[in-house]
C-alpha cells in the first residue's frame, strides 16, 4: 500500500482523526474473527510513516497467528515464572517505587478493571488469572511482538513509541482494536527461540489486535485522563 498523499485542497477532517484517537482503548477481550493479512500490511505501512530521528525507523515487528501465536503463549505460561517474579533484565517499564500522582492513577485503573470483572480486591488467584490473559493476547487471533536494536539510544525509543501509537490509530480507522502489552517484555528468553528473535534486538512489548468483544465487562469501562491544568503550562 502506497503512503497516502494529501491533496492541495485538503480540508480539515479533524473529527475523523479525533474519533480514531478518542476511541482507542486497551481492549482485553477479543472476538475470534481473524484479521486478514492485507489489512495488517496496510496498517503497518501507514504506521511506518511515524517520525524518527534522521529517518532511522528503529522498529521491527513479528506478526503471529495460529500455531505460532499458541507457541508464544505456551512458552510464557509454561515457563513456571510468575509475572511478579520475572526479572525485567532488558529494560524497566515502571519505577522501583511508585509515587504520586502515578501511584493513585495506577491503583485507580487496577481497581476499575477488577471491579468490572467482579474480582475482589484481595483475590490474588483471580487477579493472576486475569493478568495471564495478556499471554494469550486476550483471545485475539493475531498478536504483534515488537523489538528494537539494543545498540540504539533513548531517542530511538521515543520514535518506537510513536510507531506503536500510529499502529493503534490506524487500526481504529479500520474498525479494529488493540491492546499494547509490556507484559511480554521480561519473557524475552522464552519468546526469542519461538520467533527467532536475534540477541541484538530487545523485545519491547506485544500487542493484541482484532475485533472487540463488546459483550465482555472488561471492555466496558473507561480510564480517566488528567485535566489540562495538571500537565500543561502555557508560557507567554
Amino acid at each position: 500500500m502506497a503512503a497516502p498523499q494529501l491533496k492541495p485542497e485538503f480540508v480539515d477532517e479533524s473529527a475523523i482523526v479525533d474519533a480514531a484517537i478518542m476511541s482507542r482503548k486497551s481492549v482485553r477481550a477479543f472476538l475470534p474473527d481473524m484479521v486478514d493479512e492485507q489489512t495488517i500490511r496496510d496498517i503497518l505501512t501507514v504506521a511506518s510513516r511515524a517520525p524518527s530521528g534522521t529517518n532511522m525507523q528503529p522498529w521491527k515487528v513479528y506478526v503471529v497467528t495460529g500455531e505460532k501465536l499458541k507457541a508464544v503463549s505456551e512458552a510464557v505460561l509454561n515457563s513456571g515464572i510468575r509475572a511478579e517474579k520475572i526479572a525485567w533484565d532488558e529494560y524497566k517499564y515502571y519505577p522501583d517505587k511508585f509515587f504520586e500522582p502515578y501511584y493513585a492513577r495506577r491503583r485507580a485503573v487496577g481497581f476499575a478493571l477488577y471491579d468490572a470483572l467482579g474480582i475482589p480486591k484481595r483475590d490474588v488467584n483471580q487477579m493472576r488469572a486475569q493478568h495471564d490473559r495478556n499471554f494469550v493476547f486476550f483471545d485475539a487471533p493475531m498478536g504483534l511482538i515488537f523489538t528494537i536494536d539494543r545498540r540504539l539510544n533513548q531517542g530511538s525509543w521515543i520514535d518506537h513509541g510513536m510507531f506503536l501509537q500510529s499502529i493503534m490509530i490506524a487500526a481504529r480507522g479500520r474498525g479494529l482494536h488493540t491492546c499494547p502489552q509490556a507484559a511480554f517484555a521480561p519473557y524475552h528468553k522464552q519468546i526469542r527461540p519461538v520467533l527467532g528473535i536475534p540477541d541484538e534486538e530487545i523485545l519491547t512489548c506485544g500487542m493484541a489486535i482484532g475485533y472487540e468483544d463488546t459483550s465482555k465487562p472488561e471492555n466496558n469501562f473507561s480510564t480517566e485522563r488528567a485535566s489540562l491544568d495538571e500537565f500543561v503550562t502555557f508560557v507567554k
